[in-house]
């Protein structure tokens, strides 16, 4: 049985992999400058669209972490982003008008490009509105994170989803460019989260937060996963299945101690809830490309209309990665 399951996950493997190419006809080149990439090189992979007023902070935060370049899927953007992304030295930028919906919500082309580019270094594969926080990160940069992970041998780096918010209305403070997000959103919830096992692919599954106790209260279980695997020594082998939070083969998932042991871990600063939030929701709900029929879309839309505030008394503000640390809720492992 157990030899069977391992052929029927091969299998699987394969397909999405043989998506992944097929849906490279979907990607045009805009700017390719991936000749500029050297041998150990820490590459960024992403999908967006309508993200322009983001960019500037993105770009410049992962630039600081030691991100060498950036492998970028524009999907049909018309606020300009697309042309701010073309003149940035150390990026390369695939456009599309293809669905996002059907292309397994952008990963099949994200697995063509890790797959094309991404063979034999590490990949960091985030959304615009996540921000990758690992041990000593204020002092390290992240190159420091990749060497220690291969000096044990390990091909995987977890990293949970922490949704920060701002305290009062989401749409109170105007979000400018340039801007760092979390001098806004600077909260999150130091508790409220569950964590179970999917027996299929190994992987943790997490929910709670904000999302779960605000727009899923009635039903929590329907909250969105947040729990992701972002940084990963890539192989033309392997390949994501839903997100960044889980892939093949399933040994990668496996980034935790069954045996109540910590393991190193980061965390992916969430800074989904800011202005212009509404209006982001409106698009999204017109254009139906989300997982789910855009089911948590139209959570944000019920819940967005009486100008909900996210915080509560249990909201932690942000001070730095030690303290998710000291919280539980990331961990240093055995890397001082």
């Amino acid at each position: 049985m157990r030899i069977w399951k391992s052929y029927r996950l091969r299998l699987k493997r394969k397909r999405y992999l043989a998506r992944a190419f097929r849906k490279r006809r979907e990607l045009k080149v805009v700017a390719n400058r991936t000749d500029q990439i050297k041998p150990g090189d820490v590459l960024l992979f992403a999908t967006l669209r309508n993200e322009r007023v983001r960019l500037p902070y993105f770009l410049r935060y992962y630039r600081n972490l030691g991100i060498r370049h950036f492998l970028i899927v524009d999907n049909g953007s018309d606020d300009g982003g697309l042309e701010y992304l073309c003149d940035q030295k150390d990026v390369s930028l695939w456009g599309t008008q293809a669905s996002y919906k059907k292309s397994r919500f952008g990963m099949d082309w994200i697995n063509w490009l890790l797959l094309r580019h991404g063979h034999g270094h590490w990949t960091l594969t985030v959304d615009p509105d996540e921000f990758f926080v690992y041990p000593f990160c204020d002092t390290r940069p992240i190159r420091a994170l990749t060497d220690w992970l291969d000096t044990y041998e390990i091909q995987s780096f977890p990293a949970m989803l922490l949704d920060m918010y701002p305290k009062g209305p989401i749409d109170a403070v105007p979000y400018t460019e340039g801007q760092n997000p979390f001098d806004i959103a600077c909260w999150f919830d130091s508790g409220n989260y569950t964590i179970s096992k999917n027996k299929q692919f190994q992987n943790l599954w997490i929910q709670g937060g904000p999302r779960a106790r605000t727009f899923f209260a009635d039903n929590p279980r329907d909250a969105p996963s947040l729990n992701k695997i972002p940084l990963v020594k890539w192989h033309r082998s392997y390949a994501y299945i839903s997100s960044t939070h889980m892939m093949l083969p399933r040994s990668l998932n496996m980034t935790y101690d069954e045996l109540g042991g910590e393991k190193s871990s980061g965390c992916l600063l969430h800074a989904k809830f800011l202005s212009p939030l509404t209006a982001k929701v409106e698009e999204e709900l017109q254009r139906q490309q989300h997982f789910a029929e855009s089911r948590e879309y139209k959570a944000y839309s019920d819940a967005l209309s009486s100008e909900p505030d996210l915080w509560c008394k249990w909201s932690e503000k942000y001070i730095n990665w030690r303290q998710l640390e000291i919280l539980g809720l990331m961990s240093k492992g055995n890397w001082a």
